[in-house]
């Protein structure tokens, strides 16, 4: 700012030197031009009696004939140029004002070169009064902008010290903490509701660990627990039940591992660690190869098992995990719903669809199924290990598909739309 305000200041001061200058210019030209002409057209006495009369608020005249000086000056100074050449020079007056400061040259006319000069003194008093207003205009500006910056800095220190102080709050834990917006609506509120989504975000990240955790926390105390029960009544056990009992625990500790591998390979999948065997797929044929093995479980429960196929399509994607999460979401329609249920595939396009008018899911829940170890009280009653839709999302979102669910009046619709 004040690089700026120097350099204006100064702009102006040239520009006033200059100006002032081409008018002294002018003015002696005009002047000289007007003796050059007059010694043309008058004689020597008439040319005197001019320089006489001369107005020396207009222009200081001096021509030294050849008896003595006529006009304001008893001498001529030495060494004055030639207009338009110029030259200050100095002369002392009986008025209050003794010294004056002019500026001229000398004019050649037919009767010898006059001294045509005007004051500029005037000048400099104008060009310090210039200086002195512009040193004053100078220090306000800056004392003005100073002011207002240290205002404005002081604003904005305020608003960095209240949002490093939130922030030493959320390092210490308290993650519902949130930073204020005004509604100024400027940079600071727009890194604001930035850092807001942020903290949103990880909150419920964080919650979804501490649900994950509540949920390996109940699903696998009760296995475990029987697991512990039965390692210390084996020893009391007769030797022809030992077996089955072992067998038992067996199958208690597979489920448990099982468990793991499953949030292990789903891991994998979401952050693209398990590479896909990409291949031409044919809707219709998976659909026909799920119809065919899900047909058998369906009769198990005497349920209505239909298949509707329309308009095949080609997707790009790997068969085997593509199956694995189809088969999930129909195992869970027969599953879930009752025996004598309808439960019905069908495909048209780059669609799937899966509906059953089974209990369903109700609305709230319909988002929360898809996390890790969520599983609904009526399904706490299956075995399972609550990772089978976090797989079937995680799995399609790598084929570039969504999943949507939805009421089917009564059951539930399930619908899957590939790219």
């Amino acid at each position: 700012m004040t690089i700026l305000i120097v350099m204006l200041v100064f702009s102006l001061y040239r520009q006033l030197i200059i100006e002032q200058e081409n008018q002294v210019d002018s003015h002696l030209a005009a002047e000289m031009q007007r003796y050059q002409q007059l010694a043309l057209t008058v004689n020597r006495r008439s040319f005197a009696a001019q320089i006489k009369a001369a107005d020396p608020k207009t222009a200081l005249i001096a021509w030294k004939n050849s008896v003595d000086m006529v006009g304001a000056l008893t001498f001529l100074p030495d060494d004055m140029p030639i207009l338009p050449e110029t030259r200050e020079f100095p002369i002392f007056s009986g008025g209050p004002e003794k010294l004056h400061i002019l500026t001229g040259g000398l004019a050649m006319t037919n009767y010898g070169p006059v001294l045509i000069a005007t004051r500029t003194d005037q000048l400099a008093i104008l060009i310090e009064k210039f200086i002195n207003a512009a040193f004053w205009a100078v220090a306000f500006t800056l004392g003005l902008t100073l002011a207002l910056g240290y205002i404005f800095s002081k604003a904005i220190l305020r608003r960095l010290v209240q949002y490093n102080q939130l922030s030493e709050q959320i390092e210490a834990g308290h993650y519902e903490t949130r930073l204020p917006v005004s509604s100024q609506q400027d940079e600071f509120d727009m890194l604001a509701l930035q850092f807001n989504r942020v903290l949103d975000t990880l909150e419920q990240n964080l919650l979804a660990v501490r649900g994950v955790t509540d949920n390996i926390a109940h699903d696998l105390r009760t296995p475990l627990s029987h697991l512990r029960i039965g390692i210390e009544q084996l020893s009391q056990k007769p030797m022809e039940e030992l077996a089955d009992a072992r067998a038992e625990l067996l199958e208690e500790l597979d489920d448990c591992l099982a468990t793991f591998d499953a949030m292990l390979s789903l891991t994998r999948i979401e952050e693209g660690q398990q590479s896909l065997d990409v291949q031409p797929i044919s809707l219709q044929d998976i659909c026909q190869d799920l119809f065919e093995m899900a047909e058998v479980l369906a009769e198990a429960k005497d349920q209505q098992f239909t298949l509707d196929l329309q308009q095949n399509a080609t997707i790009q994607g790997d068969k085997y995990l593509l199956f694995q999460a189809l088969f999930n979401l129909v195992d869970n329609a027969i599953k879930y719903s009752p025996e004598g249920a309808t439960i019905h595939i069908s495909q048209q396009g780059k669609s799937i669809h899966i509906a059953d008018n089974g209990p369903g899911i109700a609305d709230e829940d319909k988002e929360r199924v898809f996390e890790r170890l969520v599983r609904l009280d009526p399904s706490r009653h299956y075995k399972g290990t609550g990772l089978g839709l976090s797989m079937v999302k995680a799995i399609l979102s790598r084929h570039q598909a969504s999943i949507e669910l939805s009421d089917n009046h009564p059951g539930l619709l399930v619908k899957i739309h590939f790219k």
